[in-house]
């Protein structure tokens, strides 16, 4: 983008939102089973690790999203941790799909144990159980423990900043 156009795009934004959007993000699928047992999933971008021993992960769940009742009720959820092989997998996560159909449709993925599905082409994955949550103004941060995980193979994860750190 061209630089006088970029200024132009941030002058939109108060300078609150500008800074916020300097914090960088990875970009993940994050995926759980709904009632039903099919598989459910958004673009995540609120991750973090969190402990050790054992190995804890957050994830930030928007408070009125079905993933969070659905992560609740399935008691697993996985990450799949998008590199730019991967990236491709983020756009059937956007928008409206016709009734009945889901972003699994067309990914590869597997269910490791009859859990949470992980996409085959990303950079890496993780399996995770909940083990606790904590409320968050518009978000419910799920903490997961880390039950097995594994790398497709050498790779960067995405990095992701917002134009606007107040909003999606």
């Amino acid at each position: 983008m061209r630089p006088a156009r970029m200024l132009a795009r941030m002058a939109d934004h108060p300078p609150l939102a500008l800074a916020l959007g300097r914090i960088p993000s990875g970009l993940y699928i994050v995926t759980t089973l709904d009632s039903a047992g099919r598989p459910l999933g958004f673009l995540g971008s609120f991750v973090q690790q969190f402990g050790f021993e054992p190995p804890v992960v957050g994830v930030a769940v928007g408070k009125g999203r079905e993933h969070l009742q659905a992560i609740r009720g399935s008691q697993s959820f996985a990450l799949s941790i998008l590199d730019q092989e991967s990236k491709q997998a983020m756009p059937p996560f956007f928008g409206k799909l016709p009734p009945g159909a889901t972003p699994f449709d067309v990914l590869a993925h597997r269910a490791p144990s009859g859990r949470a599905p992980i996409l085959e082409q990303a950079l890496a994955w993780l399996e995770l159980e909940p083990c606790g949550e904590h409320e968050l103004a518009d978000h419910v941060v799920v903490f997961g423990r880390v039950l097995a995980g594994g790398l497709r193979g050498p790779g960067e994860p995405l990095v992701h900043l917002r134009k606007n750190g107040l909003a999606y």
